[in-house]
C-alpha cells in the first residue's frame, strides 16, 4: 500500500503595503478596506538624530514630514483587530 500525500496551500489575507487594502477581515469575516495608522520608529528618530549631529539641524525634521518614513499599522475599521504591520 502506497502512502498517500496531501498538499495543502495556506493563503495569507496580510496587507501588503503602506496604503489601505481591499480584503477580508480574519477576524470579523467582514470584508474591509484597512483602516491605516502610521508610526514613527526608532530608525527615524535615529536618523534625525544623526542629522543634527552632523550639523544639517534644518533637515532633521524631514522623517517626520514623510510617511515612507512611518510603518504602517493596518486595522479592520468593523472590529479595530490589527491586521498587519508595512515596515519601511
Amino acid at each position: 500500500m502506497e502512502p498517500t500525500v496531501t498538499t495543502t496551500f495556506v493563503t495569507s489575507a496580510a496587507p501588503v503595503g503602506p496604503n489601505e487594502t481591499n480584503m477580508t477581515c480574519p477576524s470579523c469575516q467582514a470584508t474591509i478596506t484597512t483602516r491605516v495608522e502610521r508610526k514613527a520608529t526608532t530608525k527615524m528618530h535615529i536618523i534625525a538624530l544623526a542629522l543634527c549631529v552632523f550639523l544639517c539641524w534644518p533637515c532633521a525634521c524631514i522623517p517626520y514630514c514623510k510617511n515612507s518614513c512611518r510603518n504602517a499599522d493596518h486595522y479592520c475599521p468593523s472590529c479595530n483587530a490589527h491586521l498587519g504591520t508595512y515596515v519601511n
